[in-house]
């Protein structure tokens, strides 16, 4: 019930195989930091299988372009006959990761972790091998452990040790709280490492504490340390904060066609060499010859396409095209400057007066009538402002917002 792998045809495997220079600029590509280069090399040239493993933490429904970054680092390792190790914290998460964070995680229940459980494990086989990849819950050890090993882990480090990672000295600093389950969490996502015994870990460049962790874990337990490989947090759509469904800056997995292939196209013109080194295998070199509208729509067709087909991505361009190129939005619509950027959309509404409180804007986007270039938004959402963009509220309202 708790795990399950399938493995494809067996390969055999020579000793002291070099690494081709086309296998390790697909492995390197839009790395941040590995630590270290040079033990990943003597790990690939032992010419045997590598443990690559990832763990996610069900803290939402949907899966998104941000965690779309190190799963196409997965699917590279698979591709190149190395073993995945999915890890789903479906215990960790009742703690909650706090890298990066400002404030506790809200808890969740046990209903929404089982139900979070099921749709990441749908959503990342949209990339990845079903095949080639073992699914792992880390429950499966932390239950076996029990109070008494789960202490027994936590005398391996100290709270000194702990209490100098950048994100809670940052707290301590603004007399922001920690909780001592949050102090609990690097020990127990090194652990997975142990457990699986990791030859490589993803994660995110806000991961690093995490990560070293695991290395110290494993080093106890005579294990030879995980490689740990870094890769770049990818900003959301308001080009500002990382991509994340609290922040409404998201691209989800499972966004209809239309609307991913819009979000896509109002993503920031700086942050196009990103997207397309760590989303796609497009050639940036390429692109950088057409006009940076083309470049985009062919981002955001490749992108579309891998989750919704190419035939459906088409469609999408073409309906982008029409409504947005066109001229289909009616041409008399009264124009409103905003008045900073990013804005929350609730504000936004209230400002250019087509909705006449905050709470009547909320209700609006609650009820999905609220789109801005075609792209329903939620009631957190934060726009950035750039250029010309319409807002539609309801089927006859329309403003058109510009920079102030």
């Amino acid at each position: 019930m708790w795990r399950f792998f399938q493995t494809g045809r067996k390969k055999r495997y020579n000793p002291s195989v070099s690494v081709s220079t086309e296998a390790w600029q697909k492995i390197t590509r839009g790395c941040a930091e590995i630590i270290s280069e040079k033990e990943l090399r003597a790990k690939l040239e032992k010419g045997k299988p590598l443990r690559i493993k990832l763990g996610v933490d069900p803290t939402a429904p949907d899966l998104h372009l941000g965690h779309l970054v190190a799963l196409r680092k997965l699917k590279t390792f698979q591709d190149l006959d190395h073993r995945i190790e999915f890890i789903i914290g479906d215990y960790t998460v009742r703690i909650g990761d706090p890298s990066g964070r400002s404030e506790t995680r809200p808890s969740l229940s046990v209903e929404q972790i089982a139900e979070y459980c099921q749709t990441y494990r749908d959503q990342v086989f949209r990339i990845l091998d079903p095949g080639k990849t073992i699914v792992t819950y880390n429950s499966v050890w932390f239950s076996a452990l029990g109070v008494d090993g789960i202490l027994r882990l936590m005398r391996r480090t100290s709270l000194a040790q702990m209490l100098r990672r950048a994100d809670f000295a940052k707290r301590i600093e603004e007399d922001q709280p920690i909780s001592l389950l949050e102090l609990l969490y690097p020990v127990l996502q090194g652990y997975d490492s142990v457990q699986v015994q990791a030859d490589l870990e993803l994660g995110g460049t806000d991961q690093k504490f995490n990560l070293l962790m695991g290395r110290e874990l494993q080093l106890e337990q005579a294990q030879e340390p995980q490689v740990i490989m870094m890769m770049p947090l990818l900003e959301g759509l308001d080009g500002v904060r990382k991509m994340s469904k609290s922040y409404g800056n998201y691209v989800a997995f499972n966004d209809p066609p239309n609307e991913m292939f819009g979000k896509l196209m109002s993503v920031p013109d700086a942050l196009l060499p990103k997207y397309v080194e760590l989303l796609t295998d497009l050639n940036m070199a390429e692109l950088k010859k057409l006009h940076p509208k083309e470049a985009k729509v062919r981002l955001a067709k490749t992108l579309t396409a891998q989750f919704h087909g190419t035939e459906t991505a088409e469609k999408a361009a073409a309906e982008f095209e029409q409504i947005f190129s066109k001229g289909s939005t009616p041409g008399d619509i009264p124009t409103h400057s905003a008045s900073e950027s990013p804005i929350r959309i609730t504000d936004l509404m209230v400002e250019a007066g087509v909705a006449p409180s905050k709470k009547e804007a909320r209700r609006l986007c609650e009820q999905g009538a609220v789109e801005l270039n075609g792209i329903r938004q939620s009631a957190d959402a934060q726009i950035p402002i750039r250029g010309e963009q319409i807002l539609k509220v309801g089927k006859r309202r329309f403003v058109r917002i510009v920079p102030k």
